[in-house]
């Protein structure tokens, strides 16, 4: 069995627009006909450049091989560029290709991926979602910093069955941070986990999500002003490029640090373990290098007794490998789902992802155990020119 055809797609996430602008899903398939789906999770380049790099690495190493040769297609393609450090687009490439090779040794050997990695070992997956918008009692963006309309929001989704909830009122996040932040912003983050806390009690766990904005000691200086009120996490709190820093958050505070959404390979994610950076990894799996190397992060992790949370700003086939790697780990905390994964995610697949009282319930088909609905992804073409998620070009103060 080789590899024998490359498909990519750009798909466009209509409104409301949960998990980016688009999605770029790749199809494999084989000679004797086995389809692999995966995905690829890139913002540092518009679509037309991820398709032609997609396209020149299918060429260059995917090609013809044998799809069960996953570790040596990595080394392959990781060192091949002489570079051999890790490459946030190249790795975004490579782990939607590395998805869908998952997808067809699944198939050929009719197993869930879960069960070719080390075993299930998690039935279901607790998980969680942002606080989004209520479309049908007229809410809108404007809830992402209303403090009172997020904690009636959380009571719906505590209803739901969901017990951990994510929100993120520092925003917005600049190419110029990190930066010291305003005690405006502090107030309002404050008062968000007040009233969150009030609203949901001990049902639910506060998840405070920030992007990198801040200098190590203005997140000690905002940690000290939530910690109060328990959240579960605080979510990448200096910029991801200096782990050394992130560490002098994470000796500060009791909050446990939660980081690794713009993270990829075992390398980065292993200075943030040398510095104690962090204690809850959040890999992307269509960023960091694919299932495989998600894998050894995680028993990276596990020496050194870091959870895993996978994160989710991308589309349904990310979310399928997730579920099949967070189903195989010992070290699982909690997954990331956008809200049950209805809408457009769940249109975009055959059959949609299991959710149930707050937790997703891996599938025991083969491979990802999701199939792409190809004629509703090509229905929604991504015709725009912006990046899958930007950040703001201007000082904030």
């Amino acid at each position: 069995m080789k590899i024998k055809d490359l498909k990519v797609f750009i798909v466009g996430n209509p409104p409301p627009g949960w998990g980016g602008r688009y999605f770029i899903f790749v199809k494999l398939t084989t000679d004797n006909g086995i389809v692999g789906y995966g995905e690829c999770y890139c913002a540092t380049f518009g679509p037309k450049a991820m398709t032609a790099m997609i396209e020149d690495t299918f060429g260059r190493y995917v090609e013809g091989m044998d799809p069960f040769h996953i570790e040596n297609l990595w080394r392959k393609v990781y060192g091949s560029g002489f570079t051999q450090r890790p490459d946030v687009s190249l790795m975004g490439v490579l782990s939607g290709i590395e998805i869908a090779l998952w997808d067809i040794i699944g198939k050929s050997l009719n197993k869930p991926i879960y069960e070719l990695i080390g075993g299930k070992v998690q039935d279901k997956l607790r998980s969680y979602t942002y606080i989004y918008p209520n479309l049908a009692k007229g809410q809108d963006d404007s809830i992402y910093w209303n403090a009172e309309q997020s904690a009636e929001r959380a009571v719906d989704y505590v209803k739901q069955g969901f017990t951990a909830l994510k929100f993120d009122p520092a925003a917005p996040y600049s190419a110029f941070d990190p930066r010291q932040p305003s005690l405006e912003s502090i107030e309002l983050c404050t008062k968000f986990c007040r009233l969150l806390r009030e609203a949901v009690g001990t049902k639910a766990d506060l998840l405070f999500g920030t992007h990198g904005q801040f200098t190590a000691s203005g997140a000690i200086r905002f940690a000290k002003k939530i910690e109060q009120y328990d959240p579960l996490w605080f979510e990448e709190p200096t910029p991801p490029d200096r782990p050394e820093e992130m560490a002098l958050v994470a000796r500060g505070t009791s909050i446990p640090i939660a980081t690794g959404e713009r993270l990829t390979t075992k390398y980065e994610f292993g200075r943030v373990l040398e510095n104690r950076a962090a204690s809850i990894l959040q890999m992307a799996l269509g960023r960091v290098g694919g299932i495989w190397e998600a894998k050894k992060i995680a028993a990276m992790a596990e020496v050194n007794y870091a959870q895993i949370a996978p994160h989710l700003y991308a589309g349904p086939i990310e979310a399928a490998a997730n579920i099949q790697y967070g189903a195989s780990l010992p070290n699982f905390l909690i997954l990331e789902s956008i809200e049950q994964f209805g809408g457009f995610h769940a249109k975009l697949l055959k059959k949609p992802i299991r959710w149930e009282q707050g937790y997703v319930i891996p599938s025991n088909e083969p491979g990802l155990g999701v199939e792409l609905n190809e004629e509703v992804a090509l229905a929604h073409p991504y015709t725009g020119d912006k990046l899958h998620l930007e950040m703001t070009n201007t000082v904030v103060r």
